[in-house]
Formats: structure tokens, C-alpha cells, sequence
């Protein structure tokens, strides 16, 4: 479904419209009001959770008295305390991976790290909100989507007035939804998709938050400002911030741009281009590796450091690498043996004083099929064809894994598709770290095609799940894992194209084999802390694709 033009901001359709949906009689405002919980999508429209699932961030909040958008009720040595987080499994099953961190007004994916906004909104009581109403079309993947909530109100005023059809022009939409076989159709392409009406629960009365100061009063919206967003005028470096107001009946939420969190804030960018000048300056390239540090962001966290890795890189330059030249890499690394021992080889499982179970299928100009050799660090055997053979099918990047005991010749290199990453010091400490504070890093990958590296080349690929947001501790290991990472990074090895092991999706951005960190403040999903082993691990994932220490000497 297409973006709508009023994705980014507040809504265009006519106060008409509105006024005439259910619960929008005229421009007066009832006393009484609703309250909506929303998600921001991946095309910057707002979604609505059910009325099941905002009643129970509502009455969450006022259990807890946590004060959304805004400082918590409670704090322990200025870190929130564990209330100011909802799980939203416990109100919807269907909803167990996501947390929503009231205080900073997102919600957090524990298995992917994905951090959305969340928003509250304040309506008129309604009859569709009393029911729990939702409307919603199915999008490709075979799932329900719900429509934005004022197009909620249309369809079903449209829906109880025993309308067949609704026009979406109003929205500036091309859709027309039949209310009858609950079908919606593009007039421009004629592409139909299955629609649904559901209730699930009543939305909750919106409970009272206003603020008497001067900011708030002054504000022409029908309902109080959240705590966040007001007084921002008196906060200095908080950013630009935007008015998310739909209509005219709605209650006026002012939301950060930038907010005092850094999922949103950009460090500064390392070769992605010229800066866009402010307090931090002008970057350096990206190609030296470099780090930079910045002035401390007004919460105390910190930019410490910025890598775009740009395409094409070094894979496709290696990927020339052919003929002769492969032929070289393998003389690099393997010292022929005149008299082979009796026993298989382990790449054509084949005897090696017989011939390579890849003569005749790999093209060779100088290896003969019963030429045999010895890697130089391992002393592990194989045909010199099967070591051929298994460069060819591999990076190419002039670096050879053996496959017994993976020791690896030369740098090796991953297919990872451009991106960034950044890093950030935060205050906080980490659960089993409360010495030290908390580096976060923010991978982000775009999707794109793929090339000649990749599975399917100039096929498209998807990155689900981005940003990823990851934590080390601020300590001498944890450093240590960073520059690692830094290392890995540069190499192309964090990620890779190829089939997602939790969704099943092919062509998309994965992890390879170097296990991440994902959630700050708990260990629900088994991707967080305390996990007294995870730098030793981690930096044994690392040393498996040929990240050790002494990269740290050679890498710039």
C-alpha cells in the first residue's frame, strides 16, 4: 500500500471528513476523550494497536504512574526503573517480542533490535472506539495491516450507513473499499486486497495529564501536551521538533525530531558525504577506519564513532581474481607433497593418493588431478584441485579457511552489503556490568541488489530489522570486542545475503556467525544480559573469521 501523502505529518483531509465519521459531530470538543495507541511503520505512518493492547498501556501507565514521553516517576541513579517498560505479549500473545519503553516513547523488538515510535492519541468518545473497532488490509507477506485511524473512522461511519462502497480520495488515497465482499481495489491498477473489520477490546477512557504551565495552556490542541514534548523550547541541542497533529480533532502531541535517545540521532558520518555542519564539524573518510569524538549529547551520551562502508569495496575488485591468479593464492598458502598419506581427502572425500574427486568439474592450467598438498600452518592434506575448487566457490578475496580446523590463510572477507555504523557511550550500565557504562552500536543497512558476490546477483535484496541496536560493556573487554568489530565490519563479515533462520525469507540481510547483543535492560529473548561468557564467545566467533588482535596492529 502507498505512502500517503500526510505520512510525515498532520492529516489532509477535509475537517469534513472527520466530522463526519462517528464521534465527530461538529468542531466542539466533549468532555470526555479516548485514548489511541500508535506505532510509526517503515513509511512514517502512524498504526494503531488494538483496543485490547491500548487499554493495557493505558492502565499500565496509570498503575505505575509512569509519565509517557516524559521523566518516569521513579529513578535509580538516574537510569528508569523497570516499570517505566511494558511487555506487550501480556495484553496480545501475538505481540510477545515487543516491549514499549514508556519514558522514551518507542517500541523495542527483542529479537531483531528494531526500535520504533509510539504515540499517544486523544479522541473524541466514539462509538467505534467503545466497540474497539479496527480495520485492516492484508498486505504481501499475508498479513493484516491496520489502516491509519482516521481512515478507521471513515470506513466504519461508511460501514453503520450501510454504504457499499468507500472512496479513499478523501485521503488522497487512489483505494475504494467494498464493504460488502471486503475488498479493496487501486483504481490505477485495479490491484485488489482482502479488507477486515475487527473488534478486539474497548479503547480506555483517556485519563487526565494536563499541565497548568503557561506552554501547555497556550497550546490550541484539545488535549494536554505529553511531558516530552512540551518545554522543549527550554531544552538546548534537543533538536528540531514536529507538530503531530491530524486534524483539528485531535489532541495536539508535539514529538522530538531528534529526541533525548540516541536510536535517533545521527553520529557524524565517516565518507557518506559532506557534513551538514552544527556543533560537530566536518568527518573524516571513511576509508581510513577512522574514530572522532564529539561533544557529550545533553543526556550524557556520547558519539564516539562513525563507519559508512561504501560499495563497490573490496569484494569486487577481488572477484577478478581468475586463471592463474587463483592457481597463485593456493601456491601462497599450500606446499605440494610428493608422497600422500592414505586417506581421504575432506573436501571430495575421496583417497588422496587417488585422483581429485573434482577432475574433469574444476579447471585447472597447471594442478594435475593426483597433485597433492599441504596447507602451511595446519599441516592439514587435500588436493590441491579440491583446494582449487573450493576457492572458486567462495569470496575469491585471495584468502583460503581450511576445512578442517578453520585456520585461515590470508584476510578473509564477507559479502556484507553496504551501510553504516555507529557507535554511542551511554551512561547506563548493563545488567552483570553495573562497574562501567554501556556501548551501543546501530547497525543500518538499506536494502539493494545484488552483485556478483551474492547468491542471486541483481536480484533484490531486503534488510529487515534495521536499524539493529547492540550493547557491549564500557570496559576494557568490551572496548576490545568493539575494535574487533570495527575490524569485522570493515571486512565485510557482521552480515551476509541469504535466508533468514527465523522468518524463512530468502534474498534478505542476516547475521553471519557473530552473535550480537540485542537487548539492553533484560535477557528475555536470550540476546541479552547478564551473560558472564558472551565476550569470550564473542571474541571466539571473531578469531573464527579471522578477526584476532593482531588485526588491531594491521588495520587502520
Amino acid at each position: 500500500m502507498a505512502a500517503p501523502p500526510y505520512a510525515s505529518g498532520g492529516l489532509t483531509a477535509p475537517s469534513s471528513t472527520l466530522a463526519s465519521a462517528p464521534g465527530f459531530a461538529g468542531s466542539s470538543v466533549p468532555s470526555v476523550q479516548m485514548a489511541v495507541w500508535e506505532w510509526m511503520d517503515d513509511i512514517a505512518c502512524w498504526r494503531p494497536y488494538s483496543g485490547r493492547v491500548s487499554s493495557f498501556i493505558e492502565n499500565y501507565i496509570q498503575n505505575h504512574r509512569v509519565h509517557q514521553g516524559g521523566m518516569p516517576a521513579a529513578l535509580s541513579n538516574g537510569v528508569p526503573v523497570p516499570g517505566n517498560s511494558i511487555s506487550l505479549g501480556q495484553a496480545d500473545p501475538s505481540l510477545a517480542p515487543y516491549i514499549i519503553d514508556v519514558t522514551n516513547m518507542v517500541q523495542f523488538r527483542q529479537d531483531t533490535g528494531t526500535i520504533r515510535r509510539v504515540r499517544r492519541g486523544l479522541f473524541p468518545q466514539s462509538p467505534a472506539l467503545l466497540k474497539g473497532v479496527l480495520w485492516e488490509w492484508m498486505n504481501n507477506d499475508g498479513n493484516w495491516t491496520p489502516y491509519q485511524i482516521e481512515i478507521c473512522f471513515f470506513l466504519e461511519n461508511s460501514y453503520q450507513n450501510r454504504s457499499q462502497n468507500a472512496d479513499l480520495i478523501v485521503f488522497n488515497l487512489p483505494y475504494i473499499v467494498d464493504l460488502t465482499t471486503f475488498f479493496q481495489t487501486n483504481k490505477n491498477t485495479h490491484f485488489r486486497r482482502q479488507v477486515q473489520r475487527r473488534t478486539d477490546g474497548t479503547y480506555p477512557l483517556a485519563s487526565s495529564n494536563a499541565c497548568s504551565c503557561q506552554h501547555c495552556q497556550s497550546s490550541s490542541g484539545t488535549g494536554p501536551i505529553l511531558t516530552r514534548g512540551r518545554h522543549l523550547s527550554h531544552v538546548s541541542n534537543s533538536g528540531q521538533t514536529a507538530l503531530a497533529s491530524t486534524g483539528s480533532h485531535r489532541s495536539s502531541v508535539i514529538v522530538p525530531y531528534n529526541s533525548n535517545l540516541p536510536y535517533f540521532r545521527r553520529a557524524t558520518s565517516f565518507g557518506a558525504g559532506p557534513s551538514s555542519g552544527g556543533a560537530w564539524g566536518v568527518a573524516h573518510s571513511a576509508s581510513t577506519g577512522s574514530s572522532a569524538s564529539v561533544p557529550a549529547i545533553s543526556n550524557g551520551t556520547s558519539s564516539i564513532l562513525s563507519l559508512s562502508l561504501p560499495s563497490p569495496g573490496p569484494v569486487r575488485s577481488a572477484l577478478a581474481v581468475a586463471g592463474k591468479e587463483v592457481e597463485d593464492v593456493v601456491r601462497k598458502h599450500v606446499e605440494k607433497i610428493e608422497n600422500p598419506p592414505s586417506e581421504d581427502c575432506m573436501i571430495c572425500m575421496e583417497k588422496l593418493n587417488s585422483p581429485s574427486g573434482y577432475d574433469g568439474v574444476s579447471e585447472s592450467k597447471s594442478f594435475q588431478s593426483s597433485e597433492v598438498g599441504k596447507l602451511m600452518k595446519c599441516s592439514h592434506v587435500f588436493h590441491l584441485l579440491c583446494v582449487r575448487a573450493m576457492y572458486d566457490s567462495g569470496n575469491k578475496d585471495g584468502s583460503l579457511q581450511c576445512p578442517s580446523c578453520k585456520t585461515i590463510y590470508g584476510e578473509k572477507t564477507g559479502t556484507q552489503p553496504s551501510g553504516q555504523m555507529d557507535v554511542y557511550s551511554l551512561p547506563q550500565s548493563l545488567p552483570g556490568h553495573s562497574d562501567c557504562g554501556t556501548l551501543q552500536i546501530i547497525y543500518n543497512i538499506p536494502p539493494g541488489v545484488q552483485g556478483p558476490e551474492h547468491p542471486n546477483p541483481g536480484l533484490p535484496y531486503s534488510a529487515r530489522g534495521f536499524p539493529r541496536i547492540c550493547f557491549l560493556p564500557d570496559n576494557n573487554k568490551g572496548r576490545k570486542v568493539l575494535q574487533l568489530l570495527k575490524v569485522a565490519w570493515n571486512r565485510r563479515l557482521i552480515f551476509t545475503v541469504g535466508t533468514s533462520s527465523t522468518t524463512g525469507e530468502t534474498n534478505t540481510v542476516v547475521w553471519n556467525e557473530i552473535h550480537h547483543k540485542t537487548e539492553m535492560g533484560s535477557n528475555i529473548s536470550g540476546h541479552g544480559y547478564p551473560d558472564p561468557n558472551y565476550l569470550d564467545n564473542v571474541l571466539g566467533e571473531l578469531a573464527a573469521q579471522g578477526v584476532t588482535e593482531d588485526c588491531l596492529t594491521q588495520d587502520p
